[in-house]
């Protein structure tokens, strides 16, 4: 019996997934950690701890299904966090605890899941855009503060679109990291590579942390990361096991919650790298993609403290562009998501409110954006009096 040979398409895909995934979103990830006032060594406790979850989920759930089963961390989450106020690194952790547990009830508890995927599309992507709308102005923020850095960047980014959409945040990166040094902006580096290390944060249960970033963190994971996740799944006719994939990681994310790292949850643009017929033109082996990438992110574990500490010695201006510019893509795909005109007005109200940072009850705009969408949504119902 002949065994089939490995194609390189299959690894090169896998290992241009985790690159995209890890580089286009790293400095998001200590912007947002630098948001809730994690020390260096929490950041990278923080992306050693995601980058572990990512590797083991992927590896469990693709070996276990023989499926493309990709994952990673909520990318919407890390602006949600960045975006929030008054947070601390046990807040967060409080916050982060309750989103995995969600999300496990969500696999064992189908009506929850229904009535998640209940809430209207424009609602929830409105929320997600208001919390988006703040990170990618802060590029043309900081493009006014350096113009001379950021304004290149900017560019460059418009053109390696055009070669490639997934890899022109990471292009930016290693450009921007490049340039910055060239410009003399960079702070004093360790004297030493930073060896992973793990920090245990014991977390803090405030009750405005948990409903004004623990419930929207849990909301955006299901409605912008785990259900796009899905489609593009069945897009490539895979029917992934949901319940499983939804235990894997919220079982994840509480296990993780700890060391500081964002929630796990389903792959949705990176997936797609790895789910198509560039990987294999045999949809039944594209699922050995899974251990690749799973390996893939075991060396970016070992490697994510020096990456760190590279990221956060550079100018703030430069993170915020490489952040913003990180999630135009998501901004676009939540204002196409908005376009009901049945809901448009509802939609528009929760994007004002989240984007506003209104703070109130100690409660962040995330939250109060949701529930101002779903009022505006319930009195669009209710029945004129008649004439």
């Amino acid at each position: 019996m002949k065994t089939a040979r490995m194609r390189p398409s299959i690894v090169i895909s896998a290992v241009v997934a985790a690159l995209v995934g890890f580089g286009g979103t790293l400095a998001l990830i200590v912007s947002a950690a630098q948001a809730a006032g994690a020390s260096p060594a929490e950041i990278s406790s923080g992306v050693l701890g995601i980058c572990l979850a990512v590797a083991a989920t992927t590896a469990v759930l693709s070996v276990r299904y023989r499926l493309p089963i990709i994952t990673a961390w909520t990318t919407p989450g890390a602006a949600l966090i960045g975006a929030s106020h008054g947070l601390t690194p046990g807040t967060l952790v409080g916050a982060l605890l309750l989103a995995g547990v969600l999300i496990l009830i969500t696999a064992t508890v189908r009506p929850l899941g229904a009535l998640v995927q209940r809430l209207p599309v424009p609602i929830a992507a409105a929320m997600l855009a208001g919390v988006l709308f703040r990170f990618v102005t802060s590029v043309f923020t900081a493009a006014g503060a350096k113009p001379l850095l950021v304004l290149p960047l900017i560019a460059l980014f418009l053109v390696a679109r055009r070669l490639s959409a997934f890899g022109a945040v990471l292009i930016v990166l290693a450009a921007g990291v490049a340039y910055a040094f060239l410009l003399g902006e960079v702070k004093p580096l360790p004297d030493s590579l930073p060896l992973p290390q793990i920090v245990v944060i014991w977390p803090v249960f405030e009750l405005q942390a948990l409903i004004g970033v623990g419930v929207p963190l849990y909301l955006v994971t299901m409605a912008s990361q785990n259900l796009p996740g899905f489609a593009v799944l069945r897009v490539s006719n895979y029917e992934p096991p949901t319940a499983a994939i939804l235990a894997v990681t919220g079982f994840a994310s509480v296990i993780t919650a700890p060391l500081g790292a964002l929630t796990s949850n389903l792959a949705a643009i990176t997936a797609s790298i790895c789910t198509g017929p560039d990987t294999h033109p045999d949809p039944s082996k594209r699922w050995l993609a899974g251990p690749f990438y799973a390996l893939s992110y075991i060396l970016l574990a070992i490697g994510g403290a020096s990456m760190v500490a590279l990221i956060a010695a550079m100018p703030a201006e430069l993170i915020a562009t490489v952040a913003g510019l990180a999630l135009i893509g998501s901004l676009v795909n939540a204002f196409g998501a908005m376009g009901d005109a049945a809901l448009r007005f509802p939609a528009v109200i929760t994007l004002t409110v989240t984007a506003s940072g209104m703070s109130l009850l100690g409660i962040g705009s995330a939250f109060w954006g949701l529930v101002a969408g779903i009022v505006a949504l319930g009195a669009e119902h209710i029945r004129r009096p008649a004439a």
